[in-house]
């Protein structure tokens, strides 16, 4: 089945994706704040979890362990001393570029075998199929 091998290959990236980002020192689970943040906006805890799809508490866990590690910053929104907004360090900001390069370096390693027309036609067929999905869900 189609959807089987696309989930063993969907593995095996985040394995790549793994061995790699640790190396840079941030991980997958954090490139979703990473992106959102990268331009020195600054962020609602809220906000991130509504852009990486994911819970509360389930981000309040991630920026935790991101603060613990010196990526981000917390500051009280001036507008609303109830949340916080969320920024980037130096570290963070630093750790972009070679996380990356990591990733560029997974999608090369996956599509060594494919030509560049090849390429296109496969992203858009995975964007079609997780439409077809999101829909569903």
């Amino acid at each position: 089945m189609a959807t089987l091998a696309i989930a063993r290959l969907g593995r095996l990236l985040a394995k790549l994706h793994d061995v790699g980002l640790q190396r840079v020192g941030i991980t997958a689970s954090q490139l979703p704040v990473l992106a959102a943040l990268k331009n020195g906006e600054r962020r609602t805890q809220l906000e991130l979890a509504r852009l990486a799809g994911v819970e509360q508490p389930s981000m309040a866990q991630l920026l935790a362990r991101m603060e613990r590690d010196g990526l981000i910053r917390r500051e009280p929104a001036p507008d609303d001393r109830r949340s916080t907004l969320v920024s980037l360090t130096d570290t963070a900001l630093q750790r972009l570029e070679p996380g990356r390069d990591v990733l560029r370096a997974a999608e090369d390693t996956a599509c060594a075998g494919l030509q560049a027309d090849e390429r296109a036609v496969l992203m858009d067929l995975i964007g079609r199929m997780a439409s077809s999905v999101e829909t569903a869900l």
